[in-house]
């Protein structure tokens, strides 16, 4: 039997599994799906992420336009990670890999 020719992974799908796949990312993208915001909030989240690892996934979360980071004006200034439009649209894949793993 013959392998059977197949289009080559598209661009975009390996983009996105290359920041998918890094540890700690979809756990944030959950986090921020429930509410989480501030960097305490994420780090009481996720329990165990090292606060370099954190900071570090947050930026590149930012970079890739899932999240959006606003410095607020109060005393002493605080940030807030929003999702964005483009981040909301995990949310339903997120939700299911939650629901398949409690079946």
């Amino acid at each position: 039997m013959r392998c059977r020719r197949r289009e080559p992974i598209p661009e975009e799908v390996r983009q996105a599994a290359g920041l998918l796949e890094r540890r700690w990312t979809l756990s944030i993208l959950y986090a921020s799906v429930e509410g989480a915001a501030r960097f305490n909030e994420f780090r009481a989240a996720l329990v165990r992420v090292p606060p370099g690892t954190l900071t570090a996934r947050l930026t590149e979360l930012v970079e890739a336009g899932l999240l959006e980071r606003r410095v607020l004006d109060t005393r002493p200034p605080a940030v807030e990670y929003r999702l964005t439009s483009r981040g909301r649209r995990f949310e339903p894949v997120l939700r299911e890999l939650v629901r398949c793993t409690r079946a």
